[in-house]
């Protein structure tokens, strides 16, 4: 499968968490995570409704406050955000974690002079980037993905937010498992981070057809292959694809694409088929072991095309592809370090019979972008992140 380059990555910046107040605004609600004593609540503001895992977009403030229902013998109190990824080998124990966040932030300690509230509120923004091997990238979604084979591999980015609450204990015993010095106790909880994205330029008006077949417009490209003759003195069977020339997509609308055998000759629409495919790959390379050496990648269809048949002259016919999105696809493609996600056409077409049939198959790619959120037709909350970003 193709891997060219896909068009340039737009982040939306318009989706901001309001400024913290401890009461909610009417809005808002809360996400609460207790202690098993129950001592202790991590409290999240700007959630949706009975939310099990707390959501942030891009541009977010991780807002809210810890109470404490009892406060003697409280030294430090510590909020910690925390982002990775991890690349895990199955079976064999091999793995690589890439940071892409941490942040740390003292609350209150024991030296300074008011005592232990029972009260502390705080603010912190996602960073818009991360820096990998000298390397910048956007900060990728919460995603995870499974590469079978031999041996096979899990690839994982997982967010998290937690309040450590230090009380001294007489026997001071560290753990390295947890990180933690024996007296602390920890309150966490995973969120999930879904970047905004919005295509660059609107949809654009469905192309008509003329006496040749459709009428190129500037804001398609036109896409062309063939299908080979098997027999000699036979011509090729010339196909067009056309797709949006900003090659974007908003993955709630049901993506056009109108395609087009300029011969008759294969007058089957079940020959010809448009499909949606998402490629996943994860770099092995950083696993510290022998003969892990190259790239691992899988490839999912997350979209089924429909063809609908739109003209039809003596030398060419004319279809429509319509594609929907998978409802399951919350994610648009990305790049952070060790993992990579791409979505693409796959344009295909099979003879019938193709042990009798004259004409070869057709298999063209063609590299495309998804996004979270439909195209704003006053710019509003499209950004791009700092220069010097990966586009690889």
């Amino acid at each position: 499968m193709s891997t060219t380059s896909l068009p340039a990555y737009v982040a939306t910046s318009d989706n901001r968490a309001p400024t913290y107040s401890y009461e909610p605004a009417a809005h808002e609600q809360r996400f609460v995570k207790q202690s098993k004593s129950g001592h202790i609540s991590l409290r999240l503001t700007g959630q949706e409704e009975d939310v099990t895992v707390p959501v942030y977009v891009s541009n977010s403030i991780v807002e809210g406050s810890v109470e404490l229902s009892r406060t003697e013998g409280i030294t430090r109190i510590e909020l910690k955000i925390e982002g990775n990824l991890k690349i895990r080998e199955i079976g064999e124990g091999g793995h690589s974690t890439v940071k892409l966040c941490l942040e740390n932030q003292v609350l209150w300690s024991k030296g300074q002079d008011a005592p232990s509230p029972s009260m502390l509120a705080f603010s912190f923004r996602l960073p818009e980037s991360f820096t990998f091997e000298d390397k910048t990238y956007p900060l990728p979604p919460t995603h995870g993905v499974k590469l079978s084979g031999f041996p096979g591999f899990t690839a994982n980015i997982d967010y998290s937010v937690s309040v450590l609450i230090n009380k001294p204990n007489t026997r001071a015993i560290s753990s390295k498992a947890m990180g933690l010095i024996v007296g602390t106790t920890a309150v966490n909880t995973p969120f999930l981070y879904r970047p905004r994205t919005r295509p660059p330029s609107a949809v654009p008006p469905p192309l008509i057809t003329n006496a040749s077949g459709f009428a190129l417009a500037p804001e398609w490209t036109l896409l062309e292959s063939v299908l080979p003759s098997r027999q000699p003195g036979l011509q090729d069977i010339a196909t067009k694809l056309y797709i949006p020339s900003n090659r974007t997509f908003y993955m709630r609308e049901t993506t056009y694409l109108p395609l087009s055998p300029t011969a008759k000759t294969l007058n089957s629409r079940k020959s010809t088929q448009v499909q949606l495919m998402r490629q996943s790959t994860v770099d092995v390379r950083n696993i510290e072991k022998d003969g892990l050496k190259q790239d691992m990648w899988r490839v999912d269809c997350i979209g089924e095309g429909t063809i609908k048949l739109t003209a039809d002259a003596p030398l060419w016919i004319a279809y429509n592809g319509e594609i929907k999105v998978d409802p399951e696809v919350a994610i648009a493609g990305f790049k952070a370090a060790g993992l990579s996600v791409k979505d693409c056409i796959l344009f295909t077409v099979t003879p019938p019979e193709p042990a009798k049939c004259p004409f070869g198959d057709l298999r063209q790619v063609a590299s495309v972008k998804l996004t979270t959120d439909p195209w704003n037709s006053n710019g509003a909350g499209v950004g791009r992140p700092p220069s010097g970003h990966s586009s690889e």
